[in-house]
C-alpha cells in the first residue's frame, strides 16, 4: 500500500506528463498535418503549446489543499525530533 506521499507525487507526476504529451502533440500536429492546411493556425497551436510546459511545472508542483507534506518524517531520528519540538508535537520536559 502507497502513503500518502507517495500518491501525492504519482499525482502530479501524472498531470505533469498528461500536460507536456498534450504539448508534444500539438507542436508535431501542428507541423506535420496543419501546417498544410493553414500556417496561421499552426503558429498559433505551437505558441499554445510554448506556454504549457512552464505552466505544467507551476501545476505539478503545486501543493494541494490536503496535501500534508510536512508531516512524513525524514527519515533522521535526530532531525524528525527536533522538527517535532519546533511545531509542539512533543514538548520537552524541563
Amino acid at each position: 500500500m502507497r502513503s500518502y506521499s507517495e500518491d501525492m507525487y504519482a499525482r502530479r507526476r501524472h498531470v505533469y506528463f498528461w500536460m507536456m504529451g498534450v504539448c508534444l502533440l500539438l507542436f508535431v500536429g501542428a507541423w506535420a498535418v496543419v501546417r498544410l492546411f493553414s500556417m496561421p493556425v499552426a503558429i498559433g497551436m505551437c505558441v499554445v503549446a510554448m506556454v504549457i510546459p512552464p505552466v505544467a511545472a507551476m501545476v505539478a508542483n503545486r501543493r494541494g489543499r490536503d496535501d500534508r507534506w510536512w508531516d512524513d518524517p525524514s527519515g533522521d531520528p535526530q532531525s524528525d525530533e527536533w522538527w517535532d519540538e519546533l511545531d509542539g508535537k512533543k514538548r520537552r520536559e524541563p
